[in-house]
């Protein structure tokens, strides 16, 4: 699978640029690159699809902010591609004005009927920290409209009771010629009569009463890539509304909640764990228990371990979204200091009291806490 580019390179913008400059680049990318515009150049298709997919994701807030924070792997693990043509036109045609689209600008593509797009569906999606940390596939039950079968999706008795609109005759537009920057060009806006259909229907559908979708419950299968966080937003294309009378269905977008976790805390890719000794098991040392994302696994508490030392357990944390290693089990040793004593503790605990490998005399290597936490941040 060919790496994907950069979007910021990909419309030659920089990462802080601005939302004006941002819609801009696209457009003049979307201009030069129009596959009408170059129908000897093969390649022009693809750089099109891949300058709307750039503008997709950077000229929405949200989006920018997940692919800045977590590149191409956070926009979504089903699916991903460029959006097709289609979609372009009904979605983005907006930003060269004339109020119709810019399909007109180039000679129209598909007859110039603009192509609608279903709603979005939103649910919301629990993990724990083991989905989270490993990656999972959930299978969810959701209620979406599909396309009738009976019509087709056409909304017409057994899809075929349509005729073609005498107002546009058949193209779903009426255009006009305006004024641009660019000349004189041709503008096209949705034909009032069919609402950009190009038919109309002369006997409505008995089954969906010529809304041309139903209503329909599915198990949908969603693959969570490992080291998702909490909040971020998941998409599967086509998995959202059908829209009335044919179109593209709308998109599914999965918004991650991570619950938190009995013993363990995330921070980042690393886990962090507070584990209570005893003072004489620091004094003398122990062998231990402790809980991870992937089960119990020992570990060894030295003998004169002082309170506030970490303990590392390297790739036992989460792995990276965008395949980078994995991250760390931080073990926090704190050292548990009894409320009361019962009387015959308390004369074994007077008696060291005045021992001198009990009086405090930390030598020069011995980090302090601001030290420790230096070290721990680098």
């Amino acid at each position: 699978m060919a790496t994907k580019q950069d979007y910021y390179e990909v419309l030659g913008v920089t990462r802080n640029a601005a939302g004006d400059e941002i819609k801009s680049a696209y457009r003049k990318m979307a201009i030069k690159y129009h596959p009408d515009k170059n129908p000897d150049d093969p390649t022009a298709e693809d750089k099109f699809k891949e300058a709307a997919e750039a503008y997709e994701v950077l000229s929405n807030a949200d989006k920018r902010a997940r692919y800045d924070r977590f590149g191409h792997q956070g926009m979504g693990g089903n699916g991903g591609g460029a959006p097709n043509m289609e979609d372009i036109f009904s979605q983005f045609g907006d930003i060269f004005g004339g109020g119709g689209g810019f399909e007109g600008f180039f000679g129209g593509r598909q007859g110039g009927r603009r192509v609608r797009k279903g709603s979005n569906l939103r649910i919301k999606l629990k993990l724990d920290l083991e989905e989270v940390a490993n990656g999972v596939e959930k299978k969810i039950k959701v209620k979406r409209y599909v396309a009738c079968q009976p019509c087709s999706g056409t909304g017409a008795k057994n899809g075929t009771d349509l005729k073609t609109c005498a107002t546009c005759q058949g193209s779903g537009q009426s255009k006009r010629v305006v004024n641009t920057m660019l000349g004189q060009m041709v503008s096209s806006s949705t034909c009032p009569t069919c609402n950009g259909e190009g038919k109309t229907i002369t006997t409505t559908c008995d089954v969906c009463k010529g809304e041309g979708r139903q209503l329909h419950e599915e198990v949908i299968p969603i693959n969570i890539p490992a080291g998702v966080a909490n909040d971020m937003q998941l998409s599967m294309n086509g998995k959202g509304n059908y829209p009335e009378r044919g179109g593209v269905p709308g998109d599914l977008l999965i918004q991650i909640e991570e619950e938190p976790h009995e013993f363990l805390k995330r921070d980042g890719n690393n886990i962090m764990f507070e584990q209570y000794i005893s003072f004489v098991d620091a004094a003398l040392g122990a062998n231990l228990e402790v809980p991870t994302i992937e089960g119990k696994v020992k570990i060894k508490v030295d003998p004169g371990t002082q309170p506030g030392k970490i303990l590392r357990l390297r790739g036992k944390g989460i792995k990276d979204l965008n395949g980078y290693g994995r991250g760390d089990q931080l073990l926090h040793l704190n050292v548990w200091t009894p409320k009361s004593v019962s009387g015959e503790e308390r004369e074994l605990l007077e008696k060291l009291r005045d021992s001198q490998n009990f009086v405090p005399h930390p030598g020069k290597n011995e980090k302090g806490f601001f030290e420790k936490v230096k070290e721990y941040f680098q």
